[in-house]
């Protein structure tokens, strides 16, 4: 089951706000903890809170800080896309979206209202939220002045546009149609949308794009001269009061706003008294214009009345004013108790409410995107932090990733090196590394030295290791590092960003050694692409695997993709696809992939398959149709490292990948290798991944 739904749109005043009204009242219904999140809202400098969360938190009284329903104004979120931040951005967003996710039992999610400039750049805004919070989308468009075809084309164009991402479309939701061409409208979308996107086409309903007083009074910034506790009646009409009064009482409808010039006593007089008959309609209120106000014996007489209607005097003329108060957007407000129930009511007597829960309760969100999968690692990794050893404590980028994890309280950290020449350097480069929150550790001054030496010498002395060859040994950081890791003073190593792969693994195989029945230690790399995360194995470490091995490396590797949240679907990459190739190479990878699917009947796996034809859907339903992993592989096994490395370094370069690795798979404890040109977030990365595989029994 899902825990949130995101509303969205692809246009200003679509009437969105119903469908999150609607939603909350549904599932307040079925939940004790509902959320609700607009990560971006279009709050002004003058504004101290956004009106529709105000309206919400206030008419359901949700157990909320308003601080925690939305990240950024837009005025913010334009900053940060301007400085070349949405990343942090996102990040931000997933950060305040995940902690509302654990703590309440569903969370709507609204999308931005579109009040800036270029639809287009805010909808990819939309879409990169609503897919990184892996949230199925509620789309609403506006029927507004559009006829049945644009209607239509507009709803399917939408519905597209979010498929093509990969976001899934719970329901479209035409809104404001007109009542002659609901059914048409309905009818249309039914033929042309998949059954499972739940359609709903609400006519157009002026009782909710109609204003409040208090809505004129803000928009016209005039002086309130009568009726402040009667701001919350709703103007359906308006009229300009230029006439003789006679003519003037016969233009007058239910909740009429009168706009007359400030000097026309006759008009208000007429006005108020109509109000107070039961023959006229009621009056929503009045507003002088050109500057003028009543002259006193006016005053007074409004003064002793009883029941006095919202009289607002404003500078601008009758006929600007008259267009500013047309061109007025209604919102649905704190307080307008009636506009929030009509909001409620039309969305249970236009949405399917039965079948909309059903598709919620049945529908479970697939695929991670890469800042969601550093999010959740980061999570995990903080949540039973485990002790890491960084054997190369003197390497700048090594001190700077440590700075990073260090400041975020994910791990706690030994660094091997000179405590000296370490802080020279952290000066040096200008790292804000708190020294008093890790520990630094010289090997051969260490009072654990002698214990390591005999520890190895035990250990490796059928192997002709001699005690001075392990003294010798021991006062290398990758031996010192590893021994670390073997005695439990620290749960994983991370090395290699000085060290080559066989010096910061070696000894690593010669005692840590591998669990019980694994026979070679592989590795992967998580790929965080720019729409998903791909796990690439073996890039690191064999050269050339035989059939057995490869079949054990892609095990090894199904299981870390699944320990990491990442659903395997496993594809033994060769030269050609299913019995289209022969050869020697080809055979190993068909033997390899048979002996998979002997010993773990319960993966998905597909080989041989070329690269094309495991992640390009129209590729894979060509050349392997029917297969349940050719066109989705998440998990790709290289047939050999050259194959492999050069792979993952093509994608990571040209595509602009974040590669994430390499982790090794297969050892009894968690020892990590880093490229020697590894970047400072590659070792943030690396620990982090080893912290969590630190955490398996």
């Amino acid at each position: 089951m899902i825990k949130t739904v995101f509303v969205a749109s692809t246009e200003p005043y679509s009437g969105k706000s119903i469908i999150s009204i609607g939603l909350v009242n549904m599932l307040l219904g079925k939940a004790q903890k509902i959320g609700f999140f607009k990560p971006i809202i279009s709050q002004n400098l003058q504004q101290k809170k956004d009106d529709h969360i105000n309206a919400i938190l206030t008419h359901f009284d949700l157990p909320m800080a308003y601080e925690d329903t939305n990240a950024f104004t837009w005025q913010e979120a334009m900053r940060q896309t301007e400085a070349e931040s949405q990343g942090e951005m996102i990040d931000t967003i997933i950060r305040k979206f995940k902690y509302l996710e654990d703590k309440y039992d569903f969370t709507v999610v609204e999308g931005t209202d579109y009040q800036g400039e270029g639809a287009a750049f805010e909808f990819e805004i939309n879409v990169q939220i609503a897919k990184n919070l892996r949230a199925p989308v509620i789309i609403v468009i506006s029927g507004e002045k559009k006829t049945t075809a644009q209607v239509v084309n507009g709803a399917i164009t939408a519905v597209r546009n979010f498929d093509a991402r990969e976001i899934h479309v719970l329901a479209i939701v035409a809104n404001k149609v007109d009542p002659k061409s609901v059914q048409d409208v309905k009818d249309l979308l039914a033929q042309q949308l998949l059954p499972e996107i739940l359609i709903t086409v609400i006519p157009q309903d002026q009782s909710l794009q109609n204003p409040t007083m208090k809505e004129v009074f803000d928009k016209l910034n005039g002086k309130l001269l009568f009726g402040k506790d009667q701001l919350s009646n709703q103007v359906d009409h308006f009229v300009t009061g230029a006439m003789q009064v006679p003519n003037f009482l016969n233009y007058l409808k239910e909740n009429v706003l009168i706009v007359t010039p400030g000097d026309r006593g006759d008009i208000i007089i007429c006005a108020l008294q109509a109000n107070l008959s039961t023959s006229y309609p009621k009056v929503a209120g009045i507003i002088l214009t050109a500057g003028y106000q009543p002259e006193e014996p006016i005053i007074r007489l409004i003064e002793g009345l009883q029941t006095i209607v919202p009289i607002i005097a404003v500078e601008t003329g009758t006929f600007e004013t008259t267009n500013t108060v047309g061109s007025i957007r209604s919102k649905i407000a704190a307080g307008n108790t009636k506009k929030i129930q009509l909001a409620i009511d039309t969305f249970n007597k236009y949405i399917d409410i039965p079948e909309l829960d059903k598709r919620i309760i049945t529908l479970i969100p697939s695929g991670i995107t890469p800042r969601m999968f550093q999010y959740q690692i980061t999570g995990w990794a903080k949540s039973d932090k485990k002790h890491i050893v960084l054997p190369e404590g003197t390497d700048e980028r090594i001190l700077k990733a440590a700075a990073r994890l260090i400041k975020q309280d994910i791990v706690n950290l030994t660094l091997l090196g000179d405590a000296d020449e370490i802080a020279a350097i952290l000066t040096r480069f200008d790292i804000n590394l708190d020294l008093t929150k890790i520990t630094i550790i010289n090997p051969a001054k260490s009072e654990l030295y002698n214990d390591y030496v005999n520890t190895l010498f035990e250990l490796r002395k059928q192997k002709n290791v001699n005690l001075e060859m392990a003294r010798d040994l021991m006062t290398d950081v990758s031996y010192f590092g590893t021994m670390m890791v073997y005695k439990g003073h620290a749960d994983g190593m991370v090395s290699g960003a000085v060290h080559t792969t066989q010096h910061t693994i070696r000894p690593a195989l010669q005692f840590v050694k591998t669990k019980p029945g694994i026979s070679v230690v592989s590795s992967v790399f998580f790929m965080c692409l720019p729409d998903r995360v791909s796990v690439f194995g073996d890039c690191a470490v064999n050269p050339s695997p035989t059939a057995e091995q490869l079949a054990e490396i892609a095990i090894s590797s199904a299981e870390s993709s699944l320990r990491f949240g990442i659903e395997p679907r496993v594809a033994m990459l060769s030269y050609s696809s299913g019995t289209s190739g022969e050869g020697e190479d080809v055979e190993k990878v068909r033997r390899a992939t048979e002996i998979v699917r002997s010993k773990r009947p319960d993966l998905k796996i597909e080989g041989p398959i070329q690269y094309d034809a495991a992640v390009d859907p129209v590729t894979g339903s060509s050349k392997m149709p029917g297969s349940e992993v050719a066109g989705r592989a998440s998990v790709l096994i290289f047939p050999d490292l050259n194959t492999g490395n050069n792979t993952y370094k093509a994608v990571q370069r040209e595509t602009g990948a974040l590669a994430i690795g390499p982790m090794l798979q297969g050892l009894n404890k968690p020892v990590n290798d880093l490229s020697r040109g590894c970047t400072v977030d590659d070792v943030f990365n690396t620990v982090i991944i080893t912290a969590i595989q630190c955490q398996d029994k």
